[in-house]
């Protein structure tokens, strides 16, 4: 079988975790520059990537007991987690079930709020059209949607690559499951540790007004919009990224 994580690089663990319809290789350029300094770990998401295939539904909670037993299998005992859009909320279901673990969050263009009955609705007929249809078509529709459309040429082609070699299975599975998340507006309330929100300016499936919401509703967290991004700073704009989440890995390593 092949493997279905990265783990590179020594030091205090950083556990990325992609969002949807995506896998492991979204967080590439992070990977590259932390792994210098920490342990780097991105898992594929189980229906993702290289991970196997679980029809049905997968909820949150499903992915949140993957990341601590990847954590537990690695002897990674307590670990800096960030994750994006979907995998943003997983993070916030990983923070309800296991905060001991935690000693930073990365919140990257994700909303905390459950879902209403026309998102389900939504959410649904989108896990039924793809399984009818596959990945093409959906991936060709939200491409402009998921980076920036003045986004460079190489990172439009990872983003859609990924889409499309995603199965149709693992995607509408987590689509029903996320479709039935808790609500975590008063989850946020409670972190205790270290958290940086970050957004694309031009976002628009989780605007900067989200991102604004929830720092404010984190104590002492920190908020970066980074510029000229959509969806996906962390492969729009690497750069911007990369540089907000050092500062923020510094503050985590002082304590």
């Amino acid at each position: 079988m092949s493997r279905t994580y990265t783990d590179e690089g020594t030091g205090d663990a950083l556990l990325l975790v992609h969002g949807h319809p995506f896998d492991r290789t979204m967080w590439a350029p992070q990977i590259a520059e932390f792994s210098r300094t920490h342990r780097v770990v991105a898992p594929d998401l189980r229906g993702y990537g290289s991970a196997p295939v679980v029809p049905g539904t997968t909820p949150l909670s499903a992915f949140a007991e993957d990341v601590r037993a990847l954590a537990d299998a690695l002897g990674i005992e307590r670990f800096t987690l960030g994750g994006l859009s979907m995998g943003g909320q997983i993070v916030m279901e990983c923070y309800r079930l296991f905060p001991e673990r935690i000693s930073g969050l990365i919140l990257a263009d994700t909303f905390p709020a459950a879902e209403t009955s026309e998102g389900k609705a939504a959410r649904n007929a989108m896990a039924d059209r793809l399984l009818r249809e596959g990945m093409k078509g959906y991936a060709d529709e939200v491409l402009d949607k998921m980076v920036a459309p003045y986004a460079d040429e190489s990172v439009r082609t990872h983003v859609h690559r990924m889409m499309t070699s995603t199965p149709p299975e693992g995607a509408a599975a987590a689509l029903r499951g996320r479709a039935e998340r808790p609500d975590y507006q008063a989850l946020l309330t409670t972190i205790s540790v270290p958290t940086l929100v970050v957004v694309g300016r031009d976002d628009t499936y989780t605007p900067v007004a989200d991102a604004e919401a929830m720092h404010e509703a984190i104590p002492g967290s920190t908020l970066t919009v980074v510029e000229s991004a959509a969806h996906l700073p962390n492969l729009e704009r690497p750069g911007a990224f990369n540089t907000a989440l050092e500062e923020f890995l510094a503050r985590v390593a002082a304590g």
